[in-house]
Formats: structure tokens, C-alpha cells, sequence
């Protein structure tokens, strides 16, 4: 006669779990993380385009740059040159990192250049 040997597999799945959900965790945060530096992205290229067409249509360069700060996501600044007819905004600055266990991750600098030709007045 064979002797077989009857295993207690209760619990296994739990151990499994509690082994893979900081692993989750984390994949999860680094996602929604890159998520939030791709949406500031195009919030800093959406402040540099608003910044370029407000100037372009005339308005006054420091408004132009209020609206473009009020547009861009926190810690971007907006910067304007006009050489000609040609109006150049620039936006830059720096995403930090998700902090808390995840200190260790570096912020990302984001930026975007817009061009616009200044309006003719009629």
C-alpha cells in the first residue's frame, strides 16, 4: 500500500495576496503618476499656446503671461519675446515626484514653446 500524504492548502491565497498587493500598490502609483506628469505636460503646452495668441491678438504682455501662469499647472512660468511679427511663448518648470515611500522617484521638468504671428489691426 501507498502512503499519501494530505496536504493543507488553506491559506494560500491570502499569503499570495499579502505577497503581491505592495507590488500592485506600487505599479498602481507609478502609473497614476505618470498620468499626472502627461496632464501637466499638456497644461504647460495648452499656457505657452494661450500665452502666444493673447499676445498676438494685442493684449498687454503681462496679462498675456497672468493668463498663461493661471492656465499652466503649479511651479510653471511663463515667458514672452516678440521679434517682429512673430511672438514666441515659452513655459517650463518641474513636476516633483510622488513623495511619501515613493521618495526615491525624481520629478520630471516639463516644457513647450508656442509661436503666433501677431493680428493686423484693421
Amino acid at each position: 500500500m501507498i502512503a499519501r500524504t494530505v496536504r493543507d492548502e488553506r491559506g494560500i491565497v491570502t499569503a499570495e495576496l499579502a505577497m503581491g498587493l505592495p507590488l500592485l500598490l506600487a505599479v498602481t502609483t507609478g502609473l497614476v503618476w505618470l498620468l499626472s506628469v502627461g496632464a501637466a505636460q499638456v497644461r504647460t503646452v495648452d499656457a505657452a499656446r494661450e500665452c502666444a495668441r493673447a499676445v498676438a491678438r494685442g493684449d498687454d504682455q503681462a496679462a498675456a503671461v497672468a493668463v498663461g501662469e493661471r492656465v499652466a499647472p503649479e511651479g510653471v512660468r511663463v515667458a514672452v519675446a516678440t521679434s517682429g511679427d512673430r511672438v514666441t511663448a515659452t513655459a517650463s518648470g518641474h513636476v516633483p515626484g510622488p513623495g511619501g515611500l515613493f521618495a526615491f522617484l525624481p520629478g520630471v521638468d516639463v516644457g513647450a514653446e508656442a509661436v503666433a504671428v501677431a493680428e493686423e489691426d484693421p
